[in-house]
């Protein structure tokens, strides 16, 4: 690819998403996609290393190396930003690498994931070329209210652990199509994908979210999202699973996966197309419960509600979307922005700083630090 003269008013950013078994990259002009490429990395290259921030010169490299291969020139890069990692709870935004963040990312505070090379690896980058490095929304946002965070039992806290950066950067998107800015607005919106999360974002801010992760909120293509409690109890204690087996019923083979034996949400709607009842009832009935999730977050908001946003990958399928706005869309327009684009969310995230639109925020902040993963 040759490289692209950048216009004076432009910032070209590097962005950064590392995942188990690939990294994602994208170099932007200000908002417009120059090169976006994923880096495949095999299981025998990733099984050489002992633990994920041992990866980090492979990583690194490769990234390198592939800027190279398609013409990139890093010199003229204005910033790089990585894919923020399981940190400690911290507020939305744009953040700063600092100290702090790297100590927290390479002890893996709370647990070891790929992601948590994004900022590692975006700072090396920046502090050779002199420019800034930045993490946008990572998936430990948390700015729930205390209100929300009561489960019912004391011992336990829900958590806010949800898809921030793409129900952030959507959220933003459908404010601007109201001629709006995301601060002004009160917007549900729910990520549908291997999981599935609904945010109350009131004028900027997640105030309430289901657990996206192994807690709370409607089952999804790989979980099984709330279950009854009691039953739940008794299959732990009954003799015939370990732990794990219990876990897995959870997340990975819960869901549509446990009911229907797929996790490919297009196979399971060309099943109902097909005339398979069972499969037309689970996904009437996951597209059920994220209705009703949907309608119990527009109370916590006194149902005034600007607008509902459906995004993610099964945001796609047409019949599953309408489904969920023929339950809601009495509350708010229903706007459909499916699948998520998280190098653009990145990128914009760090425009928004470089342009002054939003100012960094220093690592930690001010969130009580609390583990999110056991």
């Amino acid at each position: 690819m040759e490289d692209i003269l950048l216009q004076e008013t432009d910032y070209r950013i590097l962005v950064l998403n590392p995942g188990s078994t690939s990294t994602k990259i994208g170099v932007f002009d200000s908002d417009r996609p120059i090169l976006e490429k994923t880096i495949r990395h095999s299981t025998e290259e990733i099984n050489e290393f002992p633990s994920v921030i041992s990866q980090y010169h492979f990583r690194k490299n490769a990234i390198l190396e592939a800027m190279d291969e398609e013409g990139i020139n890093i010199s003229k890069l204005s910033a790089v930003c990585g894919r923020g990692g399981l940190l400690r709870p911290i507020e939305g935004g744009t953040y700063k690498v600092n100290s702090r963040m790297l100590e927290d990312l390479e002890k893996g505070y709370a647990g070891q994931h790929a992601s948590n090379l994004g900022g590692i690896i975006a700072h090396e980058i920046a502090c050779g070329l002199n420019i800034p490095a930045f993490i946008v929304d990572p998936v430990v946002v948390d700015e729930m209210e205390p209100i929300a965070k009561i489960s019912g039992m004391p011992a336990i806290e829900r958590k806010s652990i949800f898809h921030a950066l793409n129900q952030k950067a959507m959220a933003r998107k459908a404010a601007a199509q109201y001629g709006k800015k995301y601060e002004e607005l009160n917007i549900i919106v729910t990520h549908m994908g291997g999981g599935i999360t609904v945010g109350v974002h009131k004028k900027g801010r997640v105030v309430d979210v289901n657990n996206g992760l192994h807690g709370d909120g409607p089952f999804s293509p790989e979980r099984a999202g709330t279950v009854p409690a009691g039953d739940l109890i008794s299959m732990c204690f009954s003799g015939d699973y370990y732990r794990e087996e219990v876990m897995k019923k959870l997340v990975g083979q819960g869901g549509m996966v446990g009911y229907l034996g797929t996790n490919d949400a297009i196979k399971a709607e060309k099943m109902v197309e097909d005339g398979d009842e069972k499969a037309k009832l689970v996904m009437d009935a996951m597209a059920y419960q994220v209705g009703k999730e949907i309608g119990a977050a527009s109370a916590v908001l006194k149902g005034k509600v600007d607008a509902i946003v459906l995004t993610g990958g099964l945001a796609h399928g047409k019949r599953f979307a309408s489904l969920i706005s023929s339950h809601v869309d009495w509350i708010a327009d229903v706007l459909i922005l499916p699948g998520e684009n998280e190098l653009q969310a990145l990128a914009e995230g760090a425009l928004r700083v470089l342009k002054k639109e939003e100012q960094a925020k220093e690592y930690p902040g001010t969130k009580k630090p609390a583990k999110v993963f056991g």
